[in-house]
């Protein structure tokens, strides 16, 4: 086998395998590439993460041909700790599962190239007896004879070159997650089981815990020392497992979070990119760039409410119908409804997750968000609201909402933000949401906003004058302009860090989170209204990674649309990355008109308009899965990133 590899090198170095690549930048700057299997073909045991040895002796030749320099975990450490700065380029190889093929065709490339790599174990797997299957993804491909052998490692472990790491005792699987079926990443899974129901935190935290110190006890036995670095099963973390994973000796972690590791970038949550069958060497020079561009964005803003049903299996075949749509429409986002909103006042009445506060509808959210995610490939926003919780009747924070001067004026039901009680209700309803479903970003709702007669709750004002030195009546405040002003601005910044600790708080579990909120248009066209609404487009930008403008000119009483979406596209475009931070929401329904639909041919118009005129992102609400509304097949080819040279990456 020695013998083939070194002719594969000298052949692939003969063809002058040195495709040009733009530098990784030095400075501490290193990127990972995650491998798993590597055989002599892929018609064995075929596995999307597996490569052939000629693939990786190509992408080994080209690495050293163009510059890269393979660096060890070591190297990172010293230069993290002020010694030797990593070269430029610098590149850490790792590989998951330890199969014995590792052994066979990885090791003997590492010798004849002289790099260094990190090899992950699962325990349970190495403890399967001689001729037992291993419970390997979906099935039992293997037996314990397809795994690498403790003697093997210590030979490998005593060249230099192998570091090896705990891809933990037995997380390398799923556990029940929702009373659907549904299995999620055991390590960030909260266990559900129909007589007990949801895992406690502190049984959730302690398993984690005696799982990976499991694993640490079976590596130090066979090789003398602990492993000091812990590769999550799936590339699924959270901080719970971070810090189990310090106690355990491991505070040097790796995800299959996307992008280069910068030195701002922790060694307990190391950025992969994950080498799959198909890798070519252009692929593998691109996926080595520093990024050049955001992902496009088109979105689908999607009721749950839609999907529910009293009758379940009505809900199964409703849930069926929108992955389908989706799945076709070949797009990147989909803002889900995570509240439920039956009588359509904008308030969540209940939530479609449990939770310590509201009632739950349906745990339904987990199921669908997972669905999409796995089934149709996009990105999951969990759409919730700000402040708009109707809480029971019988609950003793259930009067403690957002009061105005004027009656008549008021806008949705909304909590009162400015009570402490309040907040702490809010974000353990924002917890309750990140521990039971695995997402990828929040949109905070359209009703975090005050207008210039909120909030006149007696808390509200009592706050006012405490916290911001402001007259104790908004009769007073209003009198002289100069304090309006400033009372507008400081509640523009008092929701905005508000929605930001509740984001903070959603990812101890979804740490790569990512945020949008919903911006009135009217925001954006008229400056005045900033004070009617307490929000600007130039905080949103500066705060969120995309705003969310809902560009729906019906609703704001416009009846020349086209001319309207124009003015606010170009208005947005006149903000430094206005239009690479905002996604346009276009309405597919007129409400103004008894929920009249949108013609196709009108948000087609619009799709262009917004095409052309520079906006990136856009997308639409509602879907309609049910009437097909809008039409798929006409809004396809201007709505569809199929025609797009790259999809939008989850995130």
């Amino acid at each position: 086998m020695l013998m083939k590899i070194i002719r594969l090198i000298t052949l692939f170095f003969a063809f002058g395998l040195t495709a040009q690549a733009s530098p990784l930048s030095g400075g501490g700057d290193f990127q990972v590439l995650g491998y798993h299997a590597v055989r002599e073909d892929l018609t064995t045991m075929p596995d999307r993460y597996t490569v052939t040895v000629s693939q990786l002796v190509q992408h080994f030749s080209w690495l050293r041909g163009s510059g890269y320099n393979v660096i060890s975990v070591d190297q990172i450490l010293a230069a993290r700790n002020g010694g030797k700065p990593l070269p430029d380029k610098a590149v850490l190889l790792s590989f998951d599962d330890g199969f014995q093929d590792f052994r066979d065709n990885v090791f003997p490339l590492l010798k004849a190239f002289n790099y260094p790599a990190v090899l992950a174990l699962v325990g349970n797997w190495m403890e399967t007896a001689d001729g037992e299957s291993v419970p390997y993804g979906d099935g039992n491909y293997y037996t314990r004879e397809d795994f690498i052998s403790w003697s093997d490692l210590r030979e490998m472990v005593a060249s230099g070159l192998v570091e090896v790491a705990s891809h933990s005792y037995d997380l390398h699987r799923g556990e029940l997650a929702n009373p659907q079926g549904n299995t999620f990443p055991a390590a960030v899974t909260r266990i559900y089981t129909p007589e007990r129901g949801y895992e406690t935190e502190q049984d959730y935290r302690q398993r984690i815990l005696n799982d990976l110190k499991r694993n640490n006890t079976l590596i130090k036995k066979h090789l003398g020392k602990s492993p000091r670095i812990m590769v999550w099963p799936y590339g699924r973390y959270n901080e719970t497992t971070l810090e189990v994973a310090r106690l355990a000796g491991m505070p040097i972690t790796f995800t299959l979070d996307g992008g280069i590791n910068t030195p701002e970038v922790g060694l307990d949550r190391i950025r992969r990119f994950i080498v799959s069958h198909d890798l070519t060497i252009g692929g593998l020079s691109w996926a080595l760039r520093p990024p050049v561009r955001p992902p496009i964005l088109r979105v689908m803003h999607i009721d749950l409410d839609y999907v529910y049903d009293d009758c379940p299996e009505q809900t199964e075949k409703n849930l069926s119908l929108l992955l389908d749509r989706v799945r076709e429409m070949h797009i990147s986002t989909v803002y889900l409804q995570a509240f439920a909103d039956p009588d359509g006042n904008g308030a969540a009445d209940a939530l479609y997750f449990p939770n310590r506060h509201l009632p739950m509808r349906a745990n339904l959210f987990a199921r669908v968000a997972w669905q999409l995610q796995t089934r149709a490939e996009v990105s999951v926003y969990a759409w919730m609201p700000l402040l708009a919780f109707e809480l029971p009747k019988s609950h003793p924070l259930h009067a403690r909402v957002v009061e105005t001067l004027y009656p008549g004026k008021a806008g949705y039901h909304r909590l009162s933000s400015f009570d402490e009680e309040v907040r702490k209700v809010i974000s353990e309803i924002y917890e309750d949401l990140s521990r039971y479903a695995i997402f990828q970003g929040i949109l905070f709702h359209d009703d975090a906003t005050f207008s210039d007669f909120e909030d006149a709750s007696q808390i509200a004002l009592h706050y006012y004058s405490t916290n911001w030195k402001l007259p104790q009546s908004i009769e007073e405040i209003r009198a002289d302009p100069a304090t309006m002003e400033r009372w507008s601005a400081l509640k523009t910044q008092h929701l905005t860090e508000f929605s930001l600790e509740l984001a903070k708080v959603v990812a101890r579990n979804q740490p790569e989170l990512r945020t949008a909120r919903n911006l009135y248009a009217r925001v954006v066209m008229q400056p005045e209204s900033k004070a009617w609404f307490a929000q600007s487009l130039s905080d949103f930008l500066a705060n969120y990674d995309t705003t969310a403008i809902m560009a729906m000119p019906f609703m704001e009483g416009e009846s020349e649309p086209l001319p309207w979406l124009q003015t606010l596209v170009d208005t947005v475009a006149a903000h430094p990355d206005g239009l690479s931070r905002t996604v346009f929401e276009l309405q597919s329904f007129d409400w103004a008109q008894s929920n009249k639909p949108i013609p196709a041919s009108l948000l087609v118009q619009k799709m262009r308009l917004l095409q052309t005129s520079g906006a990136v992102h856009f997308g639409y609400y509602p879907d309609d899965f049910h009437q097909d509304h809008p039409p798929m097949k006409e809004i396809m080819p201007y709505f569809s990133l199929r025609n797009f040279p790259y999809k939008a990456g989850r995130r």
